[in-house]
């Protein structure tokens, strides 16, 4: 599984920039997903590769962020920290098989091909950073893929979630249940249902991405048949 080639098609970028062998992504600043360095490769000028990312973000009034899988040179990443790029977001890849089993969806759970506004205001309420630009610009990444949205709740949701199906692949995205309705099993509701929707889809296998320090949301993966296959991080200069 190559992580950072499922998460750039799954979470598309609205600019991508090809730059020195690598992909320059940039979406208004909405997420270090969409708005960061894709490195597919050893560029032949290295200096030159970061310099020109570097102009790239500063043009657009963000700092250079770059996303680093297991698979990403090492000498990048040491090469990054000697720069002055920071750590940023420790994250672990989960996947499990979509050839066994798990509980139906404890809640009625409604599926759409598009994310009501409902949808988006619970999930931007949980994990958005911004104002009505920002959320215009996730709606973009969002529906920027066939994907299926998951609810629960009448009105504004109570929990959502996202699927996307590229080669065989599911990707889980947008868990997110509202602070005050925590604790009711609505996220496992909506994995259960997202799991049984990607499988539905064809797909053979699921992942997900979850911040390292997330016990919480770790539990609750763990509790659905998820182990860990990989893990990226992020390397960022806000002064570049």
């Amino acid at each position: 599984m190559n992580i950072q080639k499922l998460v750039h098609e799954q979470w598309p970028a609205r600019e991508v920039c090809p730059s020195h062998g690598w992909l320059l992504r940039y979406t208004g600043g909405v997420t270090k997903r969409a708005n960061s360095v894709y490195p597919l490769g050893e560029p032949d000028d290295l200096d030159a590769a970061v310099a020109a990312a570097e102009a790239f973000y500063r043009a657009r009034g963000e700092p250079a962020v770059f996303s680093l899988d297991d698979a990403a040179s090492a000498g990048l990443d040491a090469e990054l920290a000697a720069r002055g790029y920071t750590v940023a977001d420790p994250t672990l890849v989960l996947t499990r098989p979509l050839d066994g089993a798990w509980d139906p969806p404890a809640h009625p759970v409604a599926l759409s091909g598009v994310p009501s506004d409902g949808w988006l205001e619970c999930w931007w309420a949980v994990d958005g950073r911004g104002g009505d630009v920002e959320l215009a610009a996730a709606r973009g990444i969002l529906t920027g893929v066939p994907s299926t949205y998951a609810s629960i709740g009448d009105g504004p949701p109570d929990a959502v979630g996202r699927v996307t199906i590229t080669d065989g692949w599911a990707g889980i995205y947008c868990m997110a249940v509202r602070p005050d309705r925590r604790r009711r099993g609505l996220g496992r509701a909506i994995l259960a249902a997202l799991l049984t929707a990607a499988r539905d889809g064809g797909a053979a296998t699921a992942y997900l991405t979850v911040v390292a320090a997330n016990t919480v949301a770790r539990s609750l993966y763990a509790g659905l048949g998820f182990t860990a296959a990989g893990g990226y991080h992020y390397r960022r200069n806000d002064d570049k």
